[in-house]
């Protein structure tokens, strides 16, 4: 259906087998910082229409790939298409982020919630498949999907916080109607993934953006528990030949590397205050990791780009027959970055990569 793959390196270091660099590609490649997606973000309109056009959508993926040798595309969409689907219509206020019209503030809105939303959100699949015939096989397509946690926050807060009271009271008193949204979110996420992977995508990453912001024992709970769900649920309906790599990405989730690499996952997302040699120690040869630049090194010179690049891959060491590691940012690019530097970022990578792999 798909033209032959010509670069595969992500793929392989993802499944842990040898390659002759470290593979690179950046979380939110295909954003605000580049005056292309700029330009057609203002041909949109609006943010939404942008993501629900397929034809946009496309064009917008393929921007950063026409500037950089990325060895992989990501699809251009938002975490929060699944609550939008859901009926809590998404909408971005400039400068303050995701809004939601109709948030959940009462028992009933969660418990009337449907997991059944893929007629709502055909636009992606449509999105990934025109993807895939315009990258001709050049490189793999990355999926994605908000964490059940990560989208529950948001739906319940209604917008962006930096306190989550309201997510964090209903977890303390109400916990059992957290887990009754969870579950309706993970049942949610997993057909949507499943839509993906059918569509073309040949690698998923689940953003878990918000579940550092839990307790020891509430991330396992109510955000750890539930992307298992999502990972065992995908895998449970594809054969051996048909399953693709899937990330897992839990900012702030430096204390709980051991319990992700359980939930069957193959690579673990790695964000920046954790050393990724230390990373490297404390989980097995059975999973791959990807990161972990201090994407606010962008800001600084070219010297100082490739000397971070260097020390993070320095950090990584030498590859060993079943290890594998993608580089990337420790989070995603934000707007105010020089096109120029990410340009420096990749070609360090390129360029330094090659001595840690036999």
């Amino acid at each position: 259906m798909f033209p032959v793959l010509k670069n595969d390196r992500l793929i392989k270091s993802l499944w842990r087998e040898p390659v002759d660099r470290t593979p690179v590609w950046m979380m939110r490649q295909a954003g605000r910082y580049l005056p292309e997606y700029r330009a057609t973000r203002a041909k949109a309109g609006d943010f939404m229409t942008l993501c629900q056009t397929p034809e946009l959508a496309c064009e917008v993926t393929m921007q950063p790939l026409a500037r950089y040798d990325f060895d992989a595309a990501i699809l251009f969409s938002d975490i929060l298409t699944i609550p939008d689907a859901m009926g809590l219509e998404l909408y971005f206020v400039e400068g303050e982020g995701p809004k939601f019209k109709h948030p959940l503030t009462t028992a009933a809105s969660i418990h009337n919630l449907s997991s059944d939303v893929m007629n709502e959100l055909a636009y992606v699949p449509n999105a990934v498949a025109l993807i895939r015939h315009e990258l001709n096989g050049k490189v793999p397509l990355i999926g994605f999907s908000g964490s059940p946690w990560t989208l529950a926050t948001y739906m319940v807060e209604g917008q962006s916080t930096r306190e989550f009271k309201k997510i964090k009271a209903l977890l303390y008193e109400d916990p059992a109607l957290l887990h009754v949204l969870l579950q309706t979110l993970a049942d949610a996420v997993t057909h949507y993934l499943l839509a993906q992977i059918k569509a073309g995508a040949q690698v998923l990453q689940i953003f878990d953006t918000w579940g550092g912001i839990l307790s020891d024992s509430a991330y396992r709970e109510f955000s750890l528990r539930y992307m298992r769900s999502v990972v065992t649920g995908i895998n449970s309906n594809l054969t051996e030949a048909e399953r693709v790599p899937i990330i897992l990405f839990t900012k702030g989730g430096g204390g709980w590397l051991e319990d992700i690499q359980d939930t069957g996952c193959d690579a673990i997302g790695l964000d920046w205050p954790i050393d990724i040699g230390r990373a490297r120690a404390r989980v097995t040869d059975g999973v791959s990791l990807q990161g972990n630049m201090d994407p606010a090194v962008l800001r600084s010179t070219p010297d100082a780009i490739e000397a971070e690049v260097k020390k993070v891959l320095a950090s990584f060491g030498r590859h060993s027959a079943a290890s594998g590691h993608v580089f990337n940012l420790g989070h995603g690019i934000t707007p105010d970055i020089d096109p120029e530097n990410v340009a420096v970022f990749v070609e360090a990578v390129k360029n330094h990569s090659p001595a840690y792999h036999s």
